[in-house]
């Protein structure tokens, strides 16, 4: 099953067959929102609303770790995500698709692991985004005729407030290219899960660097409106043409990574870490 975490703009523009809900409750509490599940050619595809369905969630409040969990639960094995973002670069202006295959973690306030309370894992993390997967989404933006650029840095901040100009202009001189608040820690989560996980994103305002705007939300809102429908032709395209195999090593990212001995991890957590270690213990 392929899952996709993104807006509802996107799930609302593919023509998925045979809907269903299903409410799904994990360790980590309760999703952003049931989980739809659908078929698109022949695909099984489960889709969740990263911010709610009314976007209620701010990026420090999304529900990570039970989103990421929840399409485990249903049988997803790769995740195909969207974001949002801000340009950091001249030649990246607004309603353009960038698929990244860097972030920089610059969040303060989230869970970033499913692991602890007796059991630690040391996750290899140095390349955050599937390339496997990161390759058939820009591929499938070729196919789509849509102009993708191909990798890249995504500095995530916390939020829910735009960087400072000083913080701005630091970001542009690193050398990074897009900004934004979610990919972290969906990504990381994603890869101790050993889900396969890529993004695609959308600019839809420069960066702060460039100086302000009489309305950067409106901004925002109206270049995301305009970058739905290349996504959602990508996304199409990408699940239609998904190779049936997992070209990459995400499905066993947890072996050798668990620096607990088993006898000593306590139940209540092993028992909560049942679907992500079992085999592993």
């Amino acid at each position: 099953m392929i899952g996709f975490m993104g807006g509802s703009g996107i799930y609302d523009a593919l023509p998925l067959e045979n809907v269903r809900e299903e409410d799904v409750t994990t360790p980590f509490g309760d999703p952003s929102a049931p989980v739809t599940v659908g078929e698109l050619a022949g695909e099984e595809v489960a889709f969740l609303p990263r911010h709610g369905r009314n976007h209620q969630f701010s990026p420090t409040e999304v529900p990570y770790r039970a989103n990421i969990h929840a399409l485990k639960q249903v049988g997803v094995e790769r995740v195909l995500s969207s974001n949002a973002v801000g340009s950091l670069r001249e030649d990246l202006p607004p309603q353009t698709l960038v698929v990244p295959d860097q972030t920089f973690d610059r969040t303060k306030h989230r869970e970033p692991t499913f692991f602890g309370d007796g059991l630690v894992s040391h996750m290899e993390f140095a390349e955050p985004y599937c390339p496997h997967m990161a390759d058939h989404l820009v591929e499938s933006g070729e196919a789509a005729d849509a102009d993708v650029e191909q990798g890249g840095t995504y500095v995530c901040i916390e939020g829910p407030q735009y960087s400072t100009k000083a913080e701005s202009e630091f970001y542009k001189a690193q050398g990074w290219d897009v900004i934004g608040m979610t990919t972290i820690p969906e990504a990381k989560l994603a890869r101790e899960a050993e889900l396969c996980y890529a993004t695609i994103t959308g600019v839809t305002d420069w960066g702060v660097w460039k100086g302000e705007t009489d309305d950067r939300l409106a901004e925002v809102l109206e270049n995301a409106a305009a970058n739905e429908e290349a996504i959602k032709a990508i996304v199409e395209h990408a699940v239609r043409t998904l190779p049936d195999e997992r070209d990459c090593d995400c499905g066993s990212a947890l072996e050798g990574t668990l620096n607990t001995p088993a006898e000593a991890v306590p139940d209540e957590t092993r028992e909560r870490l049942d679907l992500l270690v079992d085999g592993y213990l």
